[in-house]
């Protein structure tokens, strides 16, 4: 993003990103209330946009508004939500995800947020503290295509969701992720915690699913196959999906510093 470049920030909690502008199109992504992005082109009431995440795609007029100077410095006084219910000085009543961030007339009257120049703070950048956040965040979540909160999210949107809360920002797609970091482990049982593990159901050895490991043989992922929301024990070779996940497997990646992962 340049200086130059004219940009836009989200005011809905959630705003959906489409592959073509119309709404009938695939919904390939979300961005939440408070990011900016950048506008690469304007088309009727539609804006093709590029997050922080370099990610591409189009988002309808009615989800952002042109950003000034204050919203761009998204963490001088900016408060984030960690899952929240808030009122407008406008009186609306808005019920903001994991990840949003509130404007400055919100009163939250339900729910938890904290300041944004906290956040490394409470999401300090280490395998146990992500993992934990996965856990605790996510858990009951289930499988949307494109999303990446608690309310609806797929494989990639945790585990860019989850890094991003530690300070860590990753692209969108499991295929992109995939090339970020460094190798991990070749083996599946093997992979330390904090590891990214790659999978693909496709004779290409495409990457199509993303999961993080844990360490102990176990993995935390959004699994369409589970319907989303699991914890995989890998050792568990009874367990015929398990059993796809050892097949599928095509590799690990290493986003943390060596001391930031535990084995």
């Amino acid at each position: 993003m340049t200086e130059e470049s004219p940009r836009v920030v989200v005011r809905s909690p959630i705003a959906t990103l489409f592959a073509e502008p119309r709404v009938a199109s695939a919904p390939i992504s979300q961005l939440l209330a408070g990011r900016v992005a950048e506008v690469l082109e304007e088309r009727d009431d539609w804006i093709r946009i590029r997050g922080s995440d370099a990610y591409e795609g189009w988002i309808h007029r009615g989800y952002v508004e042109r950003a000034s100077d204050n919203a761009v410095a998204l963490h001088e006084g900016a408060r984030l939500s960690l899952g929240c219910v808030t009122i407008a000085s406008s009186g609306a009543r808005r019920q903001m995800p994991l990840g949003t961030l509130l404007t400055a007339d919100e009163q939250v009257t339900a729910g938890t947020v904290i300041p944004a120049s906290e956040q490394a703070v409470h999401f300090p950048t280490n395998a146990e503290s992500i993992i934990r956040t996965a856990l605790s965040y996510f858990e009951g979540t289930s499988y949307v295509w494109g999303g990446v909160t608690p309310w609806g999210c797929d494989c990639s949107g945790l585990v860019q969701s989850v890094f991003w809360l530690h300070g860590v920002q990753l692209r969108r797609d499991a295929w992109q992720q995939a090339v970020q970091g460094m190798d991990g482990d070749p083996e599946l049982l093997d992979a330390w915690a904090g590891d990214l593990l790659f999978f693909s159901d496709r004779v290409d050895r495409y990457i199509t699913h993303v999961a993080i490991a844990m360490g102990s043989q176990r993995l935390v992922h959004l699994a369409l196959g589970r319907g989303g929301f699991a914890v995989e024990n890998l050792g568990n070779a009874d367990d015929p999906y398990v059993r796809k996940l050892g097949e599928r497997f095509v590799t690990a990646r290493r986003v943390l510093d060596p001391a930031q992962s535990e084995t």
